[in-house]
């Protein structure tokens, strides 16, 4: 399981497309993800166009890199039809580390930037791809192949935050 401790977030990436079976292998890591009930809310839009990757970087102050990406996924949720409807979250935060994961396991780098719960953010991805009022954005995953960074392990373990039988 190295990729789990080797996993970054990776900004920066090479001016190189990703494969079509690399995409096609993020998506079914994402899609086998635990969800509720499994309710499976999840969507995805897959970007590759640089003029719309450049306009979907302007989600946040934070979401520059897109524009560099090789490709970025637009994870997104339905809201009508779900047994678990307040289980959403998890069911998306799964999805997307499942998606992660497999970008390390496929020699790339990705970063995670959220959107959902922040209005302005989710508000502009709804006005780029004209969403319809039942689909929700979650997150971008911006995915490439690394420019100087790298997926390494970095210690993060700490001790002083795990709590046995009480708090």
């Amino acid at each position: 399981m190295d990729i789990i401790f080797n996993r970054r977030s990776i900004r920066k990436y090479k001016d190189k497309p990703v494969e079509k079976e690399k995409i096609d292998k993020l998506l079914k890591a994402a899609m086998q993800a635990p969800s509720a009930a499994n309710q499976q809310p999840w969507e995805f839009i897959v970007v590759q166009d640089k003029e719309k990757l450049k306009e979907l970087s302007n989600t946040s102050p934070y979401s520059k890199m897109v524009a560099d990406s090789g490709v970025t996924f637009v994870l997104l949720s339905r809201k009508d039809n779900l047994p678990v409807p307040g289980c959403v979250p998890q069911d998306m935060g799964a999805a997307a580390e499942n998606l992660l994961l497999e970008a390390v396991n496929l020699e790339l780098g990705a970063v995670w930037l959220g959107v959902g719960s922040i209005k302005e953010r989710m508000d502009y991805v709804c006005k780029v791809f004209n969403l319809p009022g039942n689909i929700e954005p979650f997150a971008l995953i911006a995915v490439g192949y690394p420019d100087g960074q790298e997926n390494k392990f970095v210690d993060r373990f700490d001790e002083k935050r795990v709590h046995y039988e009480k708090f």
